[in-house]
């Protein structure tokens, strides 16, 4: 009989693990914990996030009653105070160097599509407590980080990320984040910025967000639009040569308006550098701006980002880094079938078998069960 592994042992596959091993090497980590190695590491933490365990404890005491499982994928069950440490101490920049890797890999092989790339901007807040005060405070009562994301909605995957203390505006993040020339970005007001739109311009990127209500358009020619429907109007023309403090607006070229009526009844300015799409068109890629929304509910709701197991920047930051790396192996664990479409359905199922010797195909399906052989008087199960 063929070997069946477990749901869990069989996840662990996707992960380049010679990636890993490169990262380690590159980080000169290798001699740190000897008797906890950074391979037991990534798989206790990743073992929280697909069994949603919420403490050390939890942890240490699922892990363990796992053991035997743990053996083949060359992993041995932590102490609560061995993975505190670890999680402390070692570099963040191991779990990081991997998650970039399979950012890439998982890009290529996730997306339906290379028509038309549109990235969609954002971030999202993570609430620490008190004990992370002395680098993340952001008020006087509030201690928090930002979680910021570029995100493909056609392959349903990150491609970039990074993280920072949450009183880092979004436009400073987006500003050092790489620009793909010719692809279309889609954000909102947080990131506001002539000279960040200019760049992305000068890079031939189509550039889709929203007005400020005190942003006046000097229109040069309308559009016509049809009565009745949502769109509103359609208007070309440039935007104020001057900003705050006199600076010249860099961005000094056409851009145009579409005003939207959305079902709320509320009316949107559209601010888009593409002069020749139908004003549907760049309506429809702001709507798809939700899709990223989505995606942060679904990992805060499926992953474990919400509460924290240290509170140190670097236990944070690895927690973190290693939740978007299991995001990513639930993708690519769902590619392997085509019976359950949704999502969160798969995570679910992986999450109730994560133990159980069954194949990433199969989860769906009620267990088989065993079969009995009789033997003299006895049966064996």
């Amino acid at each position: 009989m063929r070997q069946q592994n477990s749901v869990f042992h069989s996840i662990l596959k996707l992960v380049p693990w010679d990636e890993f091993e490169r990262a380690i090497e590159k980080h000169g980590a290798r001699d740190a914990a000897r008797d906890f190695t950074h391979r037991s590491h990534l798989v206790a933490m990743l073992y929280a996030q697909f069994a949603g365990a919420v403490s050390l404890r939890e942890i240490e005491a699922g892990l363990s009653s796992h053991a035997n499982r743990l053996y083949h994928v060359h992993a041995t069950p932590p102490k609560r105070a061995t993975l505190a440490e670890a999680n402390s101490h070692r570099p963040v920049e191991i779990f990081s160097d991997l998650l970039a890797v399979m950012i890439q890999r998982s890009h290529r092989k996730l997306r339906q599509s290379m028509d038309g790339v549109t990235y969609l901007i954002d971030s999202t807040g993570l609430a620490l407590n008190a004990l992370s005060s002395g680098w993340a405070q952001f008020s006087a009562k509030v201690c928090g980080a930002k979680l910021h994301v570029v995100y493909d909605p056609n392959a349903d995957c990150p491609v970039y990320t990074a993280f920072t203390a949450a009183n880092v505006n979004d436009i400073t993040a987006a500003k050092a984040m790489p620009i793909v020339p010719k692809a279309t970005y889609v954000f909102d007001l947080g990131y506001y910025d002539y000279a960040w739109w200019a760049a992305l311009d000068a890079a031939e990127c189509v550039i889709v967000t929203r007005f400020k209500k005190n942003t006046k358009l000097t229109v040069t020619r309308t559009q016509p639009v049809a009565a009745g429907g949502a769109i509103l109007s359609d208007q070309i023309g440039y935007l104020p040569g001057r900003q705050a403090k006199n600076r010249r607006n860099p961005l000094d070229k056409e851009v145009r308006e579409v005003q939207v009526r959305i079902p709320t009844g509320k009316i949107l300015r559209i601010l888009t550098n593409d002069l020749t799409a139908s004003a549907q068109q760049i309506a429809d890629l702001y709507k798809l701006r939700w899709a990223i929304e989505l995606f942060f509910r679904w990992v805060k709701q499926t992953l474990k980002i919400k509460k924290f197991l240290g509170v140190s920047e670097n236990a944070v930051r690895i927690q973190i880094a290693v939740a978007l790396i299991a995001f990513l192996l639930l993708r690519l664990a769902q590619q392997t079938q085509t019976a359950v479409g949704s999502p969160l359905m798969y995570a679910r199922l992986v999450r109730a078998n994560l133990m159980h010797l069954r194949g990433l195909t199969e989860l769906h399906k009620p267990p088989e069960r065993a079969k009995a052989v009789v033997f003299g008087q006895g049966i064996l199960i």
